[in-house]
């Protein structure tokens, strides 16, 4: 059995795949590589191949049709052996020496007995444009470099929230959680962070600058203009986490103030682009979709509605919509397009 799995989802990813694979490979034989030709029409598939045949111990290729970038996660689990999994994206890469340290001390972990459910590292936001980087940790939220659980958890800065690119999952809790992305669909990386952490109870934080994520291509999913494009798909999404989970049942209170933050800042984000899509028809998804969390919940809904963001996205005067670039401000600071 492998220490970490890493899948890499691919899709027409010749140009840049192998920049992330060999930073990945640095790992040796305690990693297994997952490599998922997502339907790809380049060259994508016979690099995957490639690495195979150089690397049969440690690397695997998938091929399969078209599923989208969470049809790609979903085959890596499947296949997954290591007792860890982590999702690189083919454009993203690990940091050599960050990487290092956490195998180091998942291998002490699972050495000593003490394998946690989810470990986090920090993430670097490489925007390459502007030649700058922006580095988020998590210091204020987590105590560094021992095992703790929700009830040390503190508070999480706006912007600093944990995403797919900060997480290590142990396999086994994804695979006992369900965790079952949706085909054709982006911004899935959402529900891969926020479904499992129910069944997270015991985290360990390593404070490490491990995922760089590359934003400049103008295809990627967070620019505006594919946002507003793609804004039904951040519908589903945020609809399929206001279902996935019963937050207001959670014990720990520490744990749900955390999901209804998420999942707040989630209903913003999808309020924040059905308002600037503009149409008569995107207004009134925005409005359902709050009502239908008041149907689902009235507690949840009290609780993320009665906040500052969540008031703004449903004033209906001109100075309310005003307020929603308040909204648009947040996020940008989480999906880094401003």
């Amino acid at each position: 059995m492998k220490l970490l799995t890493v899948a890499v989802p691919c899709y027409n990813s010749a140009e840049y795949m192998r920049h992330a694979v060999d930073s990945i490979l640095v790992g040796g034989e305690d990693v297994e590589i997952i490599i998922i030709d997502d339907g790809s029409s380049d060259e994508t598939a016979l690099i995957a191949d490639e690495y195979v045949f150089h690397h049969p111990s440690i690397v695997k290729a998938i091929h399969q049709e078209n599923g989208g970038h969470g049809e790609a996660v979903n085959a890596g689990l499947r296949e997954a052996s290591g007792i860890y999994f982590k999702v690189v994206d083919s454009d993203d890469w690990l940091d050599e020496e960050a990487y290092k340290k956490v195998l180091v001390t998942l291998r002490k972990l699972v050495g000593g007995g003490e394998s946690v459910d989810m470990m986090i590292a920090n993430y670097v936001y490489e925007k390459v444009t502007e030649n700058t980087k922006k580095v988020i940790n998590y210091r204020t939220a987590l105590p560094a470099d021992r095992i703790f659980t929700w009830d040390e958890v503190k508070y999480f800065r706006q912007g600093h929230y944990i995403l797919m690119h900060s997480v290590i999952y142990r396999t086994k809790l994804l695979r006992d959680c369900n965790l079952a992305l949706p085909k054709h669909t982006f911004y899935v990386d959402n529900i891969f962070v926020y479904q499992p952490l129910p069944y997270v109870k015991t985290m360990y934080y390593l404070d490490v600058n491990l995922y760089r994520y590359f934003i400049g291509r103008d295809d990627q999913s967070v620019t505006v203009a594919n946002m507003i494009k793609r804004i039904d798909q951040q519908e589903r999404v945020n609809r399929y986490m206001i279902d996935c989970c019963d937050v207001m049942a959670l014990k720990n209170k520490k744990l749900q103030r955390y999901m209804i933050k998420y999942l707040s800042i989630m209903m913003t984000v999808t309020s924040v682009y059905l308002i600037k899509e503009g149409s008569p028809e995107s207004i009134k998804k925005k409005e359902k979709l709050w009502e239908d969390l008041k149907k689902k919940d009235r507690r949840l809904y009290k609780k993320i509605h009665d906040n500052l963001l969540g008031r703004s996205m449903n004033f209906k005067s001109r100075l309310g919509r005003g307020i929603v670039k308040v909204g648009y401000t947040v996020a940008g600071k989480i999906f880094k397009f401003v």
